[in-house]
């Protein structure tokens, strides 16, 4: 983060060259004199280029620019949280509260702008039925729409099936939890359908 201007009296130069508050150039001033310009204008004179020569200073409000550079500084913050991969583990044969329960999680890292990379995991004669797992990653597909994506389809790395999942850059919730539920119905009529062949 760039270290606070300098503003008004603690602009130490004996001149500057300044920049009005719609950024109108208006030339070379000795310092005191550009502060007492801002002041008439009700602007603070801050320091926004102070390695020019001379350095250059622009009439502004300076708590409104500190507020805005906090604005910009805590969106950077965000960024840099969102974007993570989430790891979530399924198992085979796992029944359908916790299937629910990690689909929740899955589908909230979506919502808060991560990546999920789920990680079925197969152990002994469970290799043998792998379509079992290919049946949860579908599940887990249809549970996502419309907030997310699949970035990397289902594939086996050894014992493990694995998928990652994206946030949809088109998708704009409606509703607060609305999607959420919408989306967990059309999974529980996946899973009836399949567990109830007519």
């Amino acid at each position: 983060m760039n270290p606070k201007p300098r503003v008004n009296h603690e602009i130490k130069i004996k001149e500057v060259r300044a920049i009005g508050p719609e950024g109108e150039q208006l030339g070379i001033f000795p310092t005191i004199v550009a502060i007492k310009k801002a002041e008439e204008l009700g602007f603070d004179l801050v320091e926004v280029s102070p390695n020019a020569k001379p350095p250059v200073c622009k009439m502004m409000d300076f708590g409104r620019f500190m507020y805005e550079q906090s604005k910009k500084v805590h969106a950077m913050k965000q960024n840099q949280r969102s974007g993570q991969v989430k790891e979530v583990k399924f198992r085979p044969h796992i029944n359908e509260h916790d299937l629910s329960t990690k689909i929740n999680y899955v589908q909230r890292f979506l919502e808060e702008g991560n990546r999920a990379k789920i990680n079925l995991m197969f152990r002994g004669r469970e290799m043998i039925h792998t379509e079992v797992g290919a049946g949860i990653m579908q599940k887990i597909i249809a549970s996502i729409d419309p907030r997310g994506i699949v970035e990397v389809p289902p594939r086996m790395e050894g014992s493990s099936m694995t998928m990652v999942l994206a946030p949809n850059p088109a998708y704009k919730p409606s509703e607060k939890g609305g999607d959420r539920e919408e989306s967990n119905k059309k999974s529980q009529n996946q899973e009836q359908g399949t567990e109830n062949p007519k």
